[in-house]
């Protein structure tokens, strides 16, 4: 009797164009491939074909894991994850590796920093903060992780920032960087802060910068018609702070010449109301007026000017003075020639908006309007005997 020899049954493939053959139904259904246990097909009733594994963990729960569209991957691509998805749940494990967790980006630490620190105190500085980490900061260290920021980083970048926009501008970009790490370190065990002392860019008598006369007749010469040069005569014959003065709206001018400044959220205090000399009036309205912008110094849009570095470092390169300046030492030389004009202590002080602390603080309500009046006006005459001074054969008298 003959024997019958059997021969082995090939096993049935699967391939791309038969996945893409599977008949649509009206539900979802899954059929297993034939070469691959584990391995499944998820026919869809409209759209692409699934793939998906399936295995059960050590604990005997089945796990489901889905692997990619047939439209953007072949069977075999699909064949290769499945193994490996399937002898990861057999080890108990995730069916796919997780991604390695992408370290925070600069920008997103700072974003985070300006919602949880600077907006939850409702800090008045808070859209200059803004300001300055965009323009300065952010187009170099916005997509870099925050903690690989390191001191030679931090170096370079106050470089750069010295070189094209004044070492004042480095040393508040380098304040708010180290307040942003100061407030991480404190939420991160392991962060530490690249930022060390000594860092700075301005000189340690930075804030005794007085310009002397000579320095005064010749910012004055050079500030004559453009709108920056407004800002800065502004800001001398004013003494008020840089934000005041840009802030300036022409119905804050009253008839007379009182500019009221207005106060800020959380704003501890100013000079409230100044009646203003001629020479400041014509600064004033010297200005363009702008029918759809309210600001005497008026930017884009509805907005005050802005950003006034690059204003700086050609105003810069025109005086060629000898020791660095900035914008606030008109302030303070403000503040020095009312004394020299013989403004009491009392009244520059009130000019200047500064708080009267102790029991005078509390109880004098005086306005002080015609005090500050005469304090600017005594400012504004010997800010003009300066860039104008008299011929060599006047002679002038002291005040007695």
């Amino acid at each position: 009797m003959d024997q019958q020899i059997s021969r082995p049954v090939r096993r049935r493939g699967m391939s791309d164009r038969q996945v893409s053959a599977l008949r649509k139904k009206g539900a979802r259904y899954t059929t297993p491939d034939p070469e691959l246990r584990g391995h499944y097909i998820r026919v869809m009733p409209q759209g692409a074909n699934v793939f998906a594994a399936v295995a059960r963990n050590p604990y005997g729960k089945q796990i489901w894991h889905t692997i990619g569209n047939a439209d953007v991957m072949t069977i075999e691509e699909a064949r290769d994850r499945a193994r490996t998805a399937i002898k990861r749940i057999k080890a108990g494990l995730a069916p796919v590796e997780p991604s390695p967790v992408q370290p925070k980006s600069f920008q997103a630490v700072a974003e985070d920093w300006v919602k949880r620190h600077v907006e939850k105190k409702k800090l008045r500085s808070r859209d200059e903060i803004v300001r300055v980490l965009r323009t300065y900061v952010f187009p170099t260290w916005g997509d870099r992780p925050f903690v690989e920021i390191s001191r030679s980083d931090t170096t370079q970048l106050l470089d750069h920032i010295e070189d094209k926009h004044g070492a004042r501008t480095a040393d508040v970009v380098l304040a708010y960087a180290r307040a942003i790490m100061n407030w991480y370190a404190r939420r991160v065990d392991s962060y530490r802060s690249p930022i060390v002392s000594g860092m700075g860019r301005n000189e340690a008598d930075a804030r005794a910068r007085v310009l002397d006369d000579g320095e005064l007749r010749e910012l004055w010469r050079v500030t004559a018609d453009d709108q920056f040069g407004g800002v800065v005569r502004l800001l001398l014959l004013t003494a008020q702070r840089l934000n005041k003065v840009l802030s300036m709206r022409w119905d804050d001018i009253g008839p007379a010449g009182v500019w009221t400044i207005r106060t800020a959220a959380r704003e501890k205090g100013n000079a409230g109301e100044l009646r203003l000399p001629k020479l400041a009036l014509d600064v004033v309205r010297a200005q363009p007026h702008m029918a759809s912008n309210p600001h005497i110094f008026a930017g884009r849009g509805i907005g005050h000017i802005n950003n006034m570095a690059g204003d700086k470092a050609a105003l810069d390169a025109r005086l060629k003075f000898a020791q660095r300046w900035t914008l606030h030492d008109l302030r303070r030389t403000a503040r020095s020639l009312m004394s020299r004009a013989g403004v009491s202590s009392e009244h520059a002080e009130r000019v200047l908006g500064h708080t009267i602390e102790g029991v005078e603080g509390v109880y004098d309500r005086h306005s002080y309007r015609d005090e500050k009046a005469d304090a600017l006006q005594r400012l504004a005459n010997l800010i003009e005997i300066i860039v104008n001074p008299p011929a060599d054969n006047v002679r002038q008298f002291k005040r007695r």
